[in-house]
């Protein structure tokens, strides 16, 4: 888009539809034809997962007309697809600044469509969103937040009345009808108060007590609640319930990071507060060394992902992967579902197609059915309501450390998480084990999984154009050997096609369509390639594995999956 035409769009913003404060901010960009360029080359768009952006004034901007405009488009689907029926939805928020104004907005807009609104009084985690969504029975529900997201940014994700974010067709839908709102002047933003609900303590009561139901060994905890625990919400909505529900499964000995526990939007203690980032654990572990404690846990600014750190065999603090954290809780749920004769053979749990194998190999061992599903963790929701009432939801997980146990949310969840991570931590001890030596336990059984995550940033069109050429080179040569074991297998989740490479036989692959391509080798190893779907990426996941017979042989073992790791790289370009 050219100057002229940004400045068209700018101008339009000085207008009396826009409120005097704004315009005034607009005013002033006219000096500044960088920040004019990037308030206003282009309209935030509203993707399947709702919105997310740079704070401030224009129309690619998180602001309240770019927010309300949504919200109006989300109202206009919502009364297309129930006419003449109640509509009702729910809306949350998180630490990030604007939150609570962004979140009065759309209550404002939903309202004044005649939508009966369900606002939490203070910030709440996602979850506990989507526990609300299907508690008030609503029709959608709305989550402020940019998740892991720097601080200029926030975000707005929409929820179906499932309580899951939107899948097909609702999500293209829902960004047609929003498209169709071309002026302010399209949106109604005068509330009506008598549609506003306020809700608070009495649903975190509610909902604990459903995450409580879910806890396998009481009995241990009981025996074990004294375990040390360092907890950070990283400036977050955690702080609002975690430690609450530790305390209520019979955990005693919570230890905080108080600087971190003051809820923030500038997030003043972390460069990113982000759980996948071991310098966002850095406060938490330095308090961990100090106290000596078991185990840390970091949940993001949603606390919908949750990042931990055990004590390994040389008593030092070792950060865990979210492979092995998706690991330990679901042969943990398992293992002791098995014990305890709950298995009756319609159970099930789900992985992405890009987290680790070694949920397949537990699933086959326990004999549980697993579904594969693309990444987003809509799509593992998606599977929870294809099975609603004909088979049993046991949990769920991705590499990107999110987890959910449970049925009663319908989307990753870091509360039940940290208090299921705490509940294996007093099974451990029951069991004279540390959560370092029931990971080696879980490799000894099943096999030593090493899972690595490569992101490599394209910049700009150019670099657009660069991983599209990239992921067609993949398609047209792929890779016919890994590291000195034969390609096997090809999964092409765009094409749809699964090809035996050694008879050249095609299967097609029942999933959505998406660009992502995943090579299967002789020896186990998995690469996995696609784009970002939110930034300017390629991403590749690499799994490889091998057998541990000794686990005194685990460190060796590691030595040599990673440089197996580090020789793929070469052999694909992508380490010199």
């Amino acid at each position: 888009m050219d100057n002229s035409e940004v400045k068209k769009r700018a101008e339009a913003w000085l207008s009396p539809d826009f409120d005097e404060e704004t315009r005034a901010r607009v005013q002033a960009m006219f000096n500044d034809d960088r920040e004019l360029t990037e308030s206003f080359y282009k309209d935030l768009e509203f993707g399947t997962g709702g919105l997310r952006g740079i704070m401030g004034v224009g129309t690619n901007r998180m602001n309240r007309y770019t927010v309300g405009m949504a919200t109006q488009g989300l109202s206009n689907y919502l009364k297309k697809q129930f006419p003449g029926q109640p509509l009702s939805a729910a809306i949350a928020y998180d630490c990030r600044n604007c939150s609570p104004f962004f979140a009065e907005i759309v209550a404002s807009v939903f309202s004044a469509n005649g939508i009966k609104v369900y606002l939490f009084t203070s910030l709440r985690p996602t979850p506990e969103l989507s526990f609300a969504v299907r508690y008030f029975k609503c029709r959608t529900g709305v989550m402020i937040t940019a998740s892991h997201n720097p601080k200029e940014y926030n975000g707005y994700k929409a929820y179906w009345n499932d309580g899951a974010q939107v899948t097909a067709p609702h999500d293209e839908n829902i960004i047609k009808e929003v498209g169709m709102i071309k002026s302010v002047r399209d949106v109604n933003f005068e509330a009506n108060p008598e549609l506003i609900t306020l809700v608070g303590e009495e649903i975190d009561k509610i909902y604990l007590e459903k995450l409580k139901s879910l806890s396998i060994s009481p009995e241990v905890i009981a025996k074990h609640g004294d375990i040390k625990i360092v907890y950070t919400p990283l400036h977050g909505t955690g702080v609002k319930l975690v430690p609450e529900f530790l305390g209520s499964l019979g955990f005693r000995n919570i230890i905080h990071v108080p600087e971190q526990d003051v809820n923030d939007g500038n997030f003043p203690t972390v460069v990113s507060p982000n759980p996948e980032e071991s310098s966002a654990l850095a406060m938490a572990l330095e308090k961990a060394r100090k106290e000596n404690a078991d185990l840390v846990m970091a949940t993001d600014p949603d606390a919908d992902r949750v990042g931990v750190a055990v004590r390994n065999d040389k008593g030092e603090l070792q950060l865990l992967n979210g492979n092995q954290t998706a690991s330990i809780l679901t042969y943990y749920c398992l293992e002791n579902l098995s014990r305890r004769k709950k298995l009756k053979g319609q159970e099930y749990i789900v992985r992405t197609v890009v987290t680790t194998h070694l949920l397949t190999t537990m699933a086959k061992y326990y004999g549980v059915e697993i579904f594969n599903v693309l990444t987003g963790f809509k799509n593992i929701a998606e599977v929870i309501r294809e099975n609603e009432g004909k088979k049993t939801f046991i949990c769920g997980g991705e590499e990107s450390y999110g987890f959910l146990i449970g049925d009663f949310v319908r989307d990753k969840d870091a509360v039940i998480s940290c208090g299921m991570i705490a509940e294996v931590a007093a099974w451990a001890k029951e069991n004279g084990k540390s959560l370092y030596e029931l990971l080696l336990d879980i490799y000894s059984k099943f096999g030593l999984h090493e899972e690595k995550l490569l992101s490599i940033t394209k910049k700009g069109k150019d670099g657009l154009l660069e991983i599209r050429e990239m992921m067609k080179n993949y398609r047209n040569s792929p890779p016919k050997e890994i590291a000195g074991s034969k390609v096997v297998t090809v999964v092409d989740y765009l094409t749809q096609k699964q090809t035996d490479t050694l008879t050249g036989i095609q299967t097609p692959v029942n999933q959505h369509q998406s660009d992502v391509l995943q090579f299967f080798t002789q020896d186990g190893t998995v690469v996995s390639v696609r784009p970002s779907g939110t930034e300017p990426k390629i991403k590749y996941y690499f799994e490889l594995r091998t057998d541990l017979k000794n686990k005194a042989d685990y460190g060796t073992l590691l030595n040599q999956l990673n440089d197996k790791y580090r020789k793929i790289l070469v052999e694909m370009g992508l380490l010199s």
